[in-house]
C-alpha cells in the first residue's frame, strides 16, 4: 500500500526563524525515521508530505495516496490539528487519527473537560483565565494547578504550576498568559498517582493496550510531569506499567470511556490523575499522540508490554483501513 507521512518537523520551523520552545511540539527526525522504517516494514511504500501547506499543494494538484499516515500538529490557533485531517476530508482523502471535530476540540483542554464531565466521568473541577481580573471570580480552593489551554508535550507546565496561594497563583498566570498568549486552565490539584493510558482502535473496537504509571524519580523537578522532565526523562522519570488490580482497571475504565466520548480514532493516549482518595480523574487526551520510538509515552507504554513498534504502526493503519471499509 502506498502511504504518505505528513508531518510537521522542528528543524523545518526553526529553520523558519521559531525558537527550539516554539517548535517543542513538532516531530524531529527520529520520529518520522521511526514511522517509515515500521510501515516499509510491515510492506508498505512511503512518501513524505511535510507540512500542511505542501499536504494542501499536493491534494491541490490531484496526488493521492491509499493513505495519509497523519501526525501534523499544525502551525497557529487553538484549532491548529484539525488543519490536516480537515484538507484531507475536503480531497476526500483517507487519513489516520481524529477527525478536525476531535482534534479541535481536544486541544482546548477546557472544552475537553466540559464534555468529559457532562458525559458522567470524573474530571478535576477547572477555572479559565483570559485576563487577571478573572481571578477575582475564582472560587476553587488552594491548591490548585495551572498550565496552558491549548498546548502539549508539557510546554508551560513545572514546578511553578503548583500553586498553593493567591499571589503565587497570580504570578504564574501572568507570566503564562504573556508566554504563551492564550488562556490558562486553573484545575483542582490532585495529589495522587499519574497514569497514561494507551489505546488503539475506534470506536466499539476500541481496545486498552496498557496503563502505565509516571513515576517522578530524585532528580526530577518535583511533584510535576514538566515540560523538563518530559524532554529529558531518562534518569528523571520512571515509566512503568501499573500492577493488575482494582485501580488499574479503574484506570482503564475511565480511560476508554472518555476516548470514546470524544471520538477519538485508530490510537491515542489518556492522561489520568488520582485524588486524595486514590480515584482516578480524566486530565486530557491526546488523540494525536507523540510517535518517536523509545521517547513518546505512547511507543513507551506500548514495548513496556511486550509488543514492537511495527506492531503499534501497525494497528493505526488497520483501524483506518477498517473505518474506511478496505476502500482505496
Amino acid at each position: 500500500m502506498k502511504i504518505a507521512l505528513s508531518y510537521d518537523l522542528k528543524s523545518d520551523y526553526i529553520a523558519l526563524g521559531w525558537t527550539p520552545a516554539e517548535a517543542a511540539e513538532f516531530d524531529s527526525e527520529a520520529t518520522l525515521a521511526g514511522i517509515e522504517g515500521a510501515l516499509r516494514q510491515l510492506g508498505h511504500a512511503t512518501e513524505r508530505v511535510g507540512r500542511c501547506v505542501e499536504l494542501a499543494k499536493r491534494l491541490v494538484a490531484g496526488q493521492r495516496w491509499e493513505l495519509v499516515f497523519n501526525i501534523c500538529e499544525g502551525a497557529w490557533g487553538r484549532s491548529r490539528e484539525a488543519q490536516a485531517p480537515a484538507l484531507c476530508e475536503l480531497f476526500d482523502q483517507l487519513y489516520t487519527f481524529c477527525d478536525p471535530l476531535t482534534a479541535a476540540l481536544t486541544l482546548d483542554k477546557a472544552m475537553t473537560k466540559r464534555v468529559v464531565r457532562d458525559g458522567g466521568l470524573r474530571t478535576p473541577a477547572f477555572f479559565v483565565v483570559e485576563s487577571l481580573s478573572d481571578l477575582e471570580r475564582l472560587t476553587l480552593p488552594f491548591p490548585l494547578f495551572a498550565k496552558p489551554l491549548a498546548e502539549g508535550t508539557g510546554k508551560g507546565i513545572d514546578t511553578t504550576s503548583i500553586v498553593r496561594d493567591r499571589a503565587s497563583l497570580e504570578r504564574t498566570c501572568k507570566a503564562l498568559l504573556a508566554k504563551h498568549r492564550q488562556p490558562v486552565l486553573i484545575e483542582e490539584f490532585l495529589p495522587g498517582r499519574e497514569t497514561t493510558v494507551g489505546i488503539v482502535g475506534s470506536g466499539n473496537d476500541a481496545r486498552v493496550l496498557g496503563v502505565m504509571e509516571v513515576v517522578l524519580l530524585e532528580k526530577a523537578e518535583k511533584g510535576v510531569y514538566s515540560f523538563h522532565n518530559k524532554e529529558n526523562w531518562h534518569g528523571l522519570v520512571d515509566y512503568r506499567l501499573a500492577e493488575a488490580g482494582a485501580f488499574s482497571d479503574e484506570c482503564a475504565a475511565l480511560a476508554l470511556a472518555s476516548y470514546r466520548l470524544l471520538g477519538c480514532r485508530d490510537a491515542g493516549r489518556v492522561d489520568l490523575r488520582a485524588d486524595a482518595q486514590g480515584r482516578p480523574h480524566f486530565l486530557e487526551v491526546n488523540p494525536l499522540a507523540g510517535m518517536t520510538p523509545e521517547y513518546s509515552d505512547l511507543p513507551i507504554l506500548n514495548g513496556l508490554t511486550g509488543r514492537s513498534y511495527a506492531q503499534l504502526v501497525d494497528d493505526i493503519v488497520k483501524s483506518a483501513m477498517k473505518r474506511a471499509g478496505g476502500r482505496p
